[in-house]
């Protein structure tokens, strides 16, 4: 069927669906046709966490194609750094010990896999399908097999009309700019060449598919890594009091929790039917998505509560006990007290720069080094290596991901959520009361983030250079007004940005956006009140550097 002029293209076409989604989601269809039909070129750039696009606009299937052909051609490559990034001796190595593929619960995810299923094995290399699976599934499992690479088609967090490509070598963890880059070579020189590649078979998909369960690979993992006690955490979910609830917001997290804990009267599970369309939110674990999680804790009287929602991919994670909302800049926090002081875990904390400095409050008095990285969860794979001279202990960031000691090298809503489970057991408080008891230990702190629009002819270099006046504006030692209190600067951190960090505690961080014509603010005050002031002060240090 030829596509009909009554959308010009897939972008108009999704703009109508996503307007309202119960009405128009029998346009899915056609999205369908422009992904199939679509053979326009669209550049390929693999950001903080694989390559992403919008469905049937640039991420269509002769494109997918053409990025799994750039991947075969990096393997058959004698480039040996990046082969040795990859974590394999050479393409035969590749070929015997096989790629994993799968995909979340996106529009089209199944048909967009198998036709890389398909590419890999003409190109002899063996494949294992593994359906719907979350992101750290693919990590353990790559571990767990000895698999060469995994390829996971998901967009994490990102709205509906959005899929995705990721690409994790042999240790698990995302891949590495070496990788990457070298991807986005290939393919984009493919691009320019306006390939048009038909499928491998006349349907699409492979001729021999061999399955591969994940989750069951991943409760293998659990147990074997003994970071967290997945017999303790089954056992407090039996015998107390408590009362659990899931939102896995339509994605593949869904039926996860139930597997790894067992089924209980004790636990609900919101959002696990299939939709494509989310209901039409975007499915983060956002503090406004997590509000049908709150209502249903405030409707319950158990001693212990805990409610949690997870992206798509389940890779990010957000808590509530029923009072209170605690995003991981907290949680982070709590995971690494909890695994240092009751489970005697030694080694670092890894967080990425704009995440709080609550966590290096109680660092500092543990006596526990922080090892503070630019944001990305990639940047933490020095940290997670078992073999990593500077183990961590816990590594998070502030945008909800968190993966710790001899878990996985790919942020992990799951283990967050293991954890979370185990920590109330063993200090006998819910999530709220042991916050609130660090708090009045090491002291409070209160981040939050926000942002500038700035003109589009700044995107890029030219932004990130006007910004660069502020580290030499603010080195240690000056003394600037916020709130109407002089503030002296004790430290000064450029790892990702600007982070200016004031005598009382308290900071900023001023980062440009890499492909957006914004700015963003990430703060840290010492009072709820202060938020404001120093907000206030990073837009008047912006604006005077933008001048």
């Amino acid at each position: 069927m030829l596509m009909t002029d009554t959308f010009r293209d897939a972008a108009s076409c999704w703009k109508v669906i996503l307007s309202d989604v119960e009405r128009n989601r029998g346009l899915l269809s056609r999205i369908e046709q422009f992904a199939r039909e679509n053979t326009a070129p669209s550049p390929v750039v693999f950001g903080t966490s694989g390559w992403r696009g919008e469905i049937g606009t640039d991420f269509t299937f002769n494109n997918v194609r053409i990025v799994t052909e750039a991947l075969i051609e990096m393997f058959r490559s004698d480039d040996s750094a990046v082969i040795r990034e990859i974590g394999a001796g050479d393409f035969g190595e590749i070929r015997r010990r096989g790629v994993i593929v799968g995909h979340d619960n996106r529009f089209l995810g199944r048909e967009f896999a198998m036709e890389v299923i398909g590419r890999l094995q003409r190109a002899g290399i063996r494949t294992w399908y593994a359906g719907e699976a979350t992101t750290p599934e693919f990590s353990a499992g790559i571990e767990m097999t000895g698999a060469a690479c995994s390829i996971n088609l998901t967009p994490s967090h990102n709205p509906a009309n959005y899929a995705g490509f990721k690409f994790n070598p042999a240790d698990g963890g995302p891949a590495g700019t070496g990788i990457t880059s070298k991807i986005e070579e290939i393919a984009n020189r493919m691009m320019g060449e306006s390939l048009i590649l038909e499928p491998v078979l006349p349907d699409g998909g492979p001729e021999k598919v061999e399955r591969i369960d994940l989750l069951h690979l991943y409760q293998q993992f659990i147990r074997e890594r003994g970071t967290v006690n997945l017999d303790r955490v089954r056992d407090f979910i039996d015998r107390e009091d408590c009362f659990i609830c899931v939102d896995t917001v339509h994605g593949a997290a869904r039926g996860r929790v139930e597997y790894l804990v067992g089924t209980s009267g004790k636990i609900t599970c919101l959002r696990t039917t299939d939709d494509y369309l989310f209901g039409g939110i975007a499915p983060e674990p956002s503090e406004k998505n997590m509000e049908g999680v709150e209502r249903v804790l405030k409707g319950n009287s158990a001693r212990f509560k805990l409610g949690v929602i997870m992206d798509p991919d389940g890779d990010r994670i957000r808590y509530s006990d029923g009072t209170m909302q605690i995003p991981m800049n907290y949680f982070g926090a709590m995971a690494l007290h909890f695994l240092h002081v009751y489970k005697k875990i030694p080694g670092v904390v890894a967080k990425s720069v704009g995440t709080s400095n609550f966590v290096s409050a109680i660092a500092e008095k543990l006596g526990v080094p922080v090892g503070e990285t630019r944001v990305g969860f990639k940047n933490f794979r020095h940290y997670l290596l078992r073999s990593s001279p500077e183990r961590a202990i816990i590594a998070f960031e502030e945008s909800d991901g968190i993966s710790g000691y001899n878990n996985t090298l790919e942020k992990d809503a799951l283990f967050g959520f293991l954890l979370a489970v185990e920590m109330m057991a063993a200090t006998g408080k819910s999530l709220g009361e042991y916050l609130h008891s660090l708090m009045e230990e090491f002291g409070h702190y209160y981040p939050d983030r926000s942002g500038i629009e700035v003109d589009r002819s700044l995107v890029g270099e030219p932004l990130v250079e006007k910004l660069s006046v502020i580290r030499e504006k603010y080195p240690k030692g000056t003394v600037t007004e916020i709130g109407g209190k002089k503030r002296m600067v004790k430290d000064l951190i450029t790892v990702d940005g600007t982070k200016v960090i004031f005598d009382d505690g308290s900071w900023l961080m001023i980062r440009p956006s890499g492909t957006e014509p914004k700015v963003r603010f990430y703060i840290e005050a010492r009072t709820v009140e202060g938020k404001k002031e120093i907000f206030e002060a990073a837009e008047r240090i912006t604006r005077e550097a933008l001048r």
